[in-house]
């Protein structure tokens, strides 16, 4: 979490505006890096020497700047912690009187007035002795508030009771009070020292002294003895609570007012604003969210509307038979596409359209899933979830015996699931497993920052570098962490821009469109390869892949590069400062996890040759599994947050797909299109195939569009006069890649509209997006029917 969040989400509310101003802070090194970004570039003619380091006397102001920012803030916090200090011991004060003044009337009085009167002055080296003191005499009074000269009934009783109360609450929120202000302190303390390492990282020095040790931890609040007093203090507050509470027991009092403290921060805090702020982070961690069939579009006002501030009233019908009240979220356009799907769904059954009831259910049944994918009424993988589930009901599937009989329920069910685990799930999971280990040990940050350093500072070199390493890290961490990966590397070009300039846009946007291109080029790099390699017989080895992909995701990037410098200029108000190279070495650690993921993946070039050892490439993915947490290098942790939607995303396709061929539908419609294509040509099929599959996985998602086309395009290729369905199933899963018209057409282009810069503003517009976005589509369609298809050729699929 952000240090920024982080006070946000543990500030005590009413003292908001009195803790550290990190974000200020940060905004002003922001300022100060990027004018030294454009004083370097102004004050050099040799640009390819600029760096992150600025020149002595420009740190020196720098540092002085600072260092009045930081002031300024100390000076608040020790004015705040000043006043609830004093306020806070004139507190406690008049608790140790009132307490004392209770137990004389209780009749517990000190043996002495003198030990009476050294109770309200001791320190916390006496605390516990006190406390002894106390519960010997109640103890030998025989009675918990040695009240025994007072019944029940008696007015006097009564009054002492309510004091008792009131004494209480009055320790518990002192209580409270004073660990909130130590938290304030250390809280504090934490964002000194924070503020200062982001100046050192952004200016490339720290500033001159140690200011935390110097200044800092000389002022007021944050002096050893200033903390150790205030820990004194909130020790003789829990031994007047002992003194009422717990019969002089401290550790027991200690206890209660912990748990009064938790129900505290958990309860009293816990209002909208603070909900607010998770919901708006939960939506930037997702991104972009569809509208849920329970929960409106708006989580914001559901959050208000649970708090009962806003709230909508119901629809009321009234009818003969009384009144009918309807939750109005029900009349909602999820509710009303969902009602369309599933009374499609019920016609598809009902009207004859085959023979066979097996065919008539499973394209009841594809359409219906093909819909709730496209329109993600509900979420994609519950979706997937759901097909299994209506094929065994529906007894969709038949045998595949030459007799083709309708399997029963039973037989169907054994028949659905020994078919969705397939080895391409484990594919699937050593990919998670390698991307999970390369990003965890840093390894693929390193590569990248590395390659960046050595870019230069020409943005048409920067940016086609910037590219060519989202590509690259597409291909082994999936292109939906890449993006992310090099965002945050690229961040402190980003901060050195002027509002004016077009590189920032360029970057972000070359980001994008090369982590889609990215997921051509390996097997693992993308979910749409993983289910074209379940409709490839034989699966194509990666040799084969690599030979195919990268030249083809090679010259897509260099066309989209001379694109992006046509129409965007990003070399036009640059100021461009060379990524710092990391100093980090690789360790052991790093060697042996990049060890073994050379392995794997060289163990998958040559899978064919490996083929009567190992059986099939998703058992070599069995390696990297058990290496990597086996030896705990990953853990439980690491392998719960696999992507595990994409898996069952995956397997309800193949479940899918396997329905659609087993009950003759997938031949039926084979026959169909036949029809339509003969006399075409290979080439001539996947010119028309691949037009169309690049439109409608530019509007729904790529993995969605395979699911659904790619078992179609290989019976397609089968039925043909001359057979290619893996020719046409690889390019077909090609194209899904290069679908990225839309900032909706993938996960890259979704984390791209999101970037903001340090003020919240969008760097890339839609009308941006689509205008480069469409070109880049259709230049990456170019060369996938004119290179790729060669090259597929070439290589015999």
């Amino acid at each position: 979490m952000k240090f920024s969040r982080t006070v946000q989400f543990n500030a005590v509310p009413e003292w908001a505006s009195y803790y550290i101003g990190y974000s200020n802070l940060k905004k002003l090194i922001h300022s100060l890096e990027a004018d030294a970004a454009t004083r370097l570039a102004l004050g050099h003619h040799d640009a390819e020497r600029i760096s992150l380091i600025p020149h002595e006397e420009s740190t020196a102001e720098y540092d002085a700047i600072f260092r009045r920012a930081l002031d300024d803030e100390l000076e608040k916090i020790c004015r705040f912690y000043s006043e609830k200090e004093r306020d806070l011991l004139a507190e406690l004060e008049r608790l140790q009187k009132d307490i004392h003044d209770f137990h004389v009337r209780a009749g517990v009085e000190e043996a002495s007035t003198s030990s009476g009167s050294s109770y309200t002055a001791r320190r916390h080296s006496d605390v516990e002795s006190v406390a002894i003191e106390r519960r010997e005499m109640l103890d030998k009074n025989g009675d918990t508030m040695s009240m025994e000269n007072y019944h029940e009934g008696d007015e006097q009783f009564s009054e002492l009771s309510d004091l008792k109360i009131t004494l209480k609450k009055r320790a518990i929120a002192l209580y409270v009070s004073l660990s909130e202000l130590r938290s304030y302190v250390q809280l504090n303390r934490t964002g000194f020292g924070k503020a200062l390492k982001k100046y050192a990282k952004c200016i490339g020095r720290e500033m001159s002294g140690n200011y935390v040790l110097d200044v800092v931890e000389q002022s007021h609040p944050f002096l050893h003895s200033m903390r150790e007093a205030l820990e004194e203090k909130i020790a003789e507050v829990a031994s007047l609570y002992a003194s009422i509470s717990t019969q002089g027991d401290i550790g027991q009092a200690k206890l209660e007012l912990r748990v009064h403290l938790r129900e505290y921060v958990v309860w009293e805090r816990n209002t909208v604003w603070r909900e607010m702020m998770g919901i708006e982070k939960n939506i930037q961690g997702v991104g972009l969210t569809n509208q849920g069939l329970l929960v409106s579009s708006n989580p914001i006002a559901d959050a208000l509307e649970h708090k009962g501030i806003l709230s909508q009233p119901p629809i009321v019908i009234y009818t003969r038979f009384g009144v009918i009240r309807l939750p109005r979220l029900i009349f909602n356009s999820t509710f009303a596409i969902l009602a369309i799907i599933v009374a499609v769904f019920i016609v598809l059954l009902t009207v004859p359209i085959f023979d066979q009831p097996e065919q008539q259910g499973c394209l009841a049944i594809l359409i219906a899933a093909s819909l709730l994918w496209a329109t993600e009424v509900i979420p994609l993988f519950v979706t997937s979830m759901l097909v299994p589930l209506l094929i065994i009901v529906f007894r969709a599937v038949r045998s595949d015996d030459m007799y083709h009989e309708r399997l029963s329920a039973p037989d169907a069910t054994k028949y659905i699931f020994a078919a969705m685990w397939t080895p391409v799930i484990m594919l699937l999971l050593g990919g998670f497993a390698i991307a999970a280990a390369l990003s965890k040990y840093n390894i693929a940050k390193i590569i990248a920052t590395w390659v960046l350093s050595n870019a230069g500072t020409q943005p048409r070199n920067v940016l086609l570098t910037t590219m060519f390493v989202a590509m690259f890290l597409s291909m082994w961490i999936s292109n939906v962490a890449a993006p992310v990966l090099c965002l945050s590397i690229i961040q402190p070009l980003l901060r050195t821009q002027d509002t004016s300039s077009n590189f920032p846009k360029a970057l972000i946007l070359g980001i994008a469109l090369a982590s889609n291109v990215g997921g051509m080029a390996s097997p693992i790099a993308s979910p749409q390869n993983i289910i074209a390699l379940q409709n490839m017989y034989p699966n194509p080895s990666w040799l084969a892949w690599f030979f195919i992909a990268i030249p083809v995701c090679i010259v897509s990037i260099l066309l989209i590069w001379l694109m992006m410098l046509v129409t965007l200029n990003p070399a036009k108000g640059a100021i461009i400062t060379k990524i710092q190279r990391s100093n980090e070495k690789l360790n052991r650690t790093q060697v042996f996890v990049s060890a073994v993921t050379l392995m794997t993946i060289a163990l998958w070039c040559v899978s064919r040759q490996v083929e009567p050892v190992f059986g099939d490439m998703g058992v070599l993915a069995i390696i990297p599994l058990v290496v990597f947490f086996g030896t705990g290098l990953l853990t439980k942790e690491d392998f719960n947050n696999f992507m595990w939607t994409i898996i069952i995303l995956a397997m309800g396709g193949i479940a899918l797909g396997k329905a659609v061929s087993s009950s003759g539908l997938l031949d039926t419609i084979a026959i169909g299109i036949r029809s339509v294509v003969s006399g075409m040509g290979i080439y001539g099929v996947m010119v028309v195939f691949g037009s169309l599959i690049l439109i409608i996985a530019t509007f729904i998602s790529h993995t969605v569009a395979a699911l659904i086309l790619l078992p179609i395009v290989a019976q397609v290729g089968q039925a043909m006069d001359d057979p290619r369905p893996n020719l046409l199933v690889m390019g077909a899963a090609l194209l899904c890649s290069c679908a990225m018209g839309l900032p909706t057409s993938g996960f890259p282009n979704v984390t791209a509209i999101c970037t903001t810069d340090d003020q919240g503003r969008p760097y890339l517009s839609v009308a941006l997006f689509i205008t480069r976005g469409v070109p880049a589509s259709v230049l990456a369609y170019i060369v996938i029917i004119t290179l790729g298809f060669g090259l597929m050729k070439i290589v015999g699929l």
